[in-house]
């Protein structure tokens, strides 16, 4: 006979997964690249049956109306809200007209003080600078935070056009990597993620050095503008939440900078729209991202939500500081339908 704790357990499992319970999408680009080292795009080909999919499989909702459901106790069954980090322009160029053919809504948390930018975000210029074709000295050495790094290129020193295409699928999940660049690119992303920002650019403009290369951005990898943002907002359908002012790790700051960091992002984009921002996301967004301080500075700055980026469907008991979001990735149409549906009703 099953033990009491067994049959409680199990009774809460049963319960659960028959609970109201709905699932928030996290993006960052609908896009078509040489390169995808973060597997941060979604081709919009696959992006347009992605949405089709979400018609015909879950309940469309705004982060908005998810929340305020959360916040009064309840859920609407299989509600599916779309959210994009970063602030990319394809989110408007090519993802709004998606959004829009179906109807769906979506919230873009931008990092405000990307916009207007004449430069990529530090993981695309890492991207431009060693997984592009071209050709770069032989021995890269660099300070960073205080150590001195070193790393031999070998062969790789010329990247081949060919070289570049052999090699367009990997990613930071693979587990080898075919030429010292992309190790270089590995090695350079651990580093710089939880750098103060003036280090991280000094850095930057060390490897920019380096390499030959000039600071400028490529039209396919920059941020929105400001007249883009007020664009994404039109009809109401997008909205646009607050990613912090530099997408730092907010953990890693004392509390007076997270402050900073979060406050002056809803401010500046608040000042653009000409009303309120009332979402945030934490940058990276996983639990050691950001603290109990970092939710209570969220809260005191009178955003209505927050999102993780911790995969779990939404609950009616979730926390609305640490929303958890599922990142999706470069599916078609019928896989993306076999995992909304088993996240939706497993």
């Amino acid at each position: 006979m099953p033990k009491p704790g067994k049959l409680h357990r199990a009774a809460l499992l049963l319960t659960k997964r028959f609970a109201p319970k709905g699932v928030i999408l996290l993006y960052h680009r609908v896009a078509e690249l040489l390169s995808d080292p973060q597997l941060l795009c979604v081709t919009p080909q696959h992006f347009a049956e992605q949405v089709e999919v979400l018609r015909q499989v879950g309940h469309p909702t705004s982060l908005r109306q998810l929340a305020l459901a959360l916040r009064d106790g309840w859920l609407p069954r299989w509600g599916v809200a779309v959210t994009f980090d970063d602030g990319y322009a394809d989110n408007l160029h090519n993802a709004r007209p998606l959004l829009e053919r179906y109807g769906i809504p979506g919230t873009v948390f931008v990092a405000s003080g990307s916009l207007d930018e004449s430069r990529e975000f530090w993981w695309d210029e890492l991207d431009r600078l060693l997984l592009q074709p071209g050709t770069v000295p032989g021995t890269l050495h660099l300070t960073i935070n205080g150590s001195i790094r070193h790393w031999e290129l070998g062969a790789a020193v010329r990247y081949t056009e060919d070289a570049a295409r052999e090699h367009r699928r990997w990613n930071v999940l693979e587990q080898v990597d075919p030429t010292p660049r992309q190790e270089i690119y590995r090695s350079l992303c651990r580093c710089l993620r939880p750098l103060p920002v003036e280090e991280r650019r000094k850095v930057l403009e060390d490897v920019r050095r380096w390499a030959g290369a000039d600071p400028a951005c490529r039209t396919t990898h920059r941020p929105l503008s400001v007249a883009e943002v007020t664009r994404l907002v039109r009809g109401e359908l997008i909205d646009v939440g607050a990613h912090t002012v530099n997408h730092p790790v907010l953990s890693s700051l004392p509390a007076g900078e997270q402050r900073r960091e979060i406050r002056t992002s809803k401010a500046h984009l608040e000042d653009i729209l000409g009303r309120p921002v009332a979402s945030f996301a934490y940058p990276y967004g996983t639990r050691s991202d950001y603290t109990e301080e970092t939710m209570a500075i969220v809260r005191e700055s009178g955003f209505a939500c927050a999102c993780s980026n911790v995969p779990d469907a939404i609950w009616k008991d979730a926390d609305g500081f640490q929303l958890p979001r599922i990142v999706i990735r470069d599916w078609d149409g019928e896989e993306f339908a076999r995992r909304l549906t088993g996240w939706l009703r497993g």
